[in-house]
C-alpha cells in the first residue's frame, strides 16, 4: 500500500483545496492519467497519478484543503490487470470484498432524519456540528434551524481565501503610503484605451526611476531589470492577478494582455503565470472610483491604480477649456521607497501618458 501525498506544486504554496476527483475508490489507475484536480494561489491544477495501481481510499473529499505534503490517496500498487484506462474491477463485481466495495467520501455518520440532512445541505451546515434533542441521538430539522440562527458567514475559498492570506501579509509587513496626481489626456484619440498606454508609461517611468521596481523582504533590496506586471483582474470568484512577465520587452502587448485575461476567465491560467510579478497595476476607474489607497502584495514595493476618467475645466489662453483627466495613484512601502523616489516615478509616468499618440487599442 502507497500513500500519495500532495506535491509541492509552486515556489510558496502551502496548500491546496480539492476540486474534482477523477478516480473512485476500487478503479485501477495507470500511471500519468488525470488523478486529481486542485485549485492553488487560484489556479486549478491536474495532479496525474505517479504509478499504476488500484485505488485503495480518498483520504480527502472535494471542497478538503490539504496541506503540501498531506495524504490524498492510498493506492495498492501490487500487480493488477492494466484496461488502460480507469475501470472497475470486473472480478470483484462476482464477489464483492470489503475492500473493493467503494466507501463514501466525506460522508457524515451522524444520525439524522431524513428532512434534516436536507436542511444541513441546503444551509451549508455539517451535522458533525450539530447538537442533536430528537429521539436517541438523532438530529431533527428543528436543531439545523437552531445552528443556522447562530452560525453565519462561510468559509472562504479559493481565490478569495489565497486573496485574504495575501492581504493579511501586506498588513503585518508593509508600511504604505499613497501619493496621488492627475493626467491630461485631452490629446488622447477616441479609440485609444487606457490599458496599454498605462503598460507603456510604467515601463518608462521605472526607467526614470527604478527603485519602485524592486522586491524588498524586510531585510535586502533587489532592484529589477526586467519588468514583469501583475494585473489586478475582478471576477465573480475574487480577485485575480496574472503577471504580464518582460513587458519592457515584449513584441506584442496586446495579445499578451488578451491571453492573460482570458487564461482567468477560464480558469486555465496557472500558478507560475501569477507568481514573480515586480510591481503591479490596478485599473478599477472601468467599474468606478478615483483615487485608492491600494495594497502593496510582498515582497513588491509599489502598485499603480487608475481611477475613473473624467471631464474637469481648465485655463489654456487666459479661458476656459474642458480637458479629459485620468486620475492616479501610486501606493508604495515606505519602508523601502521614498517619497521622493515615488514622486519622481509619478512624474514620469504622467509625462509619459499626456504624449499624444495612439499606442494600441486593448479593453479597459
Amino acid at each position: 500500500m502507497t500513500v500519495f501525498r500532495l506535491p509541492d506544486l509552486g515556489e510558496g504554496l502551502l496548500d491546496a483545496e480539492i476540486v474534482t476527483w477523477h478516480v473512485s475508490e476500487g478503479d485501477h489507475a495507470v500511471a500519468g492519467q488525470p488523478l486529481v484536480s486542485v485549485e492553488t494561489d487560484k489556479a486549478v491544477v491536474e495532479i496525474p497519478a505517479p504509478y499504476a495501481g488500484t485505488i485503495v481510499r480518498l483520504i480527502k473529499a472535494e471542497g478538503d484543503i490539504v496541506k503540501v505534503g498531506g495524504a490524498l490517496i492510498d493506492i495498492d500498487t501490487g500487480k493488477a490487470s492494466d484496461a488502460g484506462a480507469i475501470v472497475g474491477q470486473l472480478d470483484d463485481l462476482a464477489k464483492p470484498t470489503p475492500a473493493a466495495i467503494p466507501r463514501p467520501v466525506g460522508r457524515d455518520t451522524s444520525k439524522a432524519t431524513p428532512a434534516a440532512r436536507r436542511l444541513a445541505k441546503a444551509k451549508g451546515i455539517a451535522l458533525s456540528d450539530i447538537t442533536a434533542t430528537g429521539p436517541g441521538g438523532t438530529i431533527v430539522t428543528r436543531d439545523i434551524e437552531v445552528a443556522g440562527a447562530t452560525t453565519s458567514g462561510e468559509e472562504l475559498r479559493g481565490a478569495r481565501r489565497t486573496m485574504a492570506r495575501a492581504m493579511t501579509k501586506s498588513h503585518a509587513v508593509v508600511v504604505p503610503a499613497t501619493v496621488t496626481d492627475t493626467v491630461d489626456i485631452s490629446s488622447w484619440p477616441d479609440t485609444e484605451k487606457p490599458t496599454l498606454r498605462l503598460i507603456h508609461a510604467i515601463v518608462s517611468a521605472c526607467l526614470v526611476e527604478p527603485a519602485l521596481n524592486a522586491w524588498f523582504d524586510g531585510r535586502l533590496r533587489q532592484l529589477h531589470d526586467q519588468i514583469d506586471l501583475a494585473l489586478a483582474m475582478d471576477t465573480a470568484d475574487g480577485l485575480f492577478t496574472p503577471v504580464l512577465h518582460g513587458v519592457q520587452s515584449s513584441p506584442d502587448l496586446q495579445a499578451q494582455l488578451e491571453q492573460a485575461k482570458r487564461a482567468v476567465r477560464d480558469r486555465t491560467i496557472s500558478p507560475v503565470d501569477m507568481q514573480r510579478a515586480t510591481i503591479s497595476l490596478s485599473n478599477f476607474g472601468s467599474i468606478g472610483g478615483v483615487f485608492a489607497a491600494l495594497v502593496v502584495t510582498p515582497p513588491q514595493v509599489a502598485i499603480l491604480g487608475a481611477g475613473r476618467i473624467f471631464q474637469q475645466c481648465g485655463v489654456a489662453d487666459g479661458g476656459l477649456v474642458v480637458r479629459r483627466v485620468l486620475p492616479l495613484s501610486l501606493t508604495f512601502d515606505h519602508r523601502v521607497v521614498t517619497g521622493g523616489e515615488a514622486a519622481r516615478f509619478l512624474a514620469a509616468l504622467r509625462e509619459d501618458l499626456e504624449r499624444p499618440g495612439e499606442t494600441g487599442q486593448v479593453e479597459r
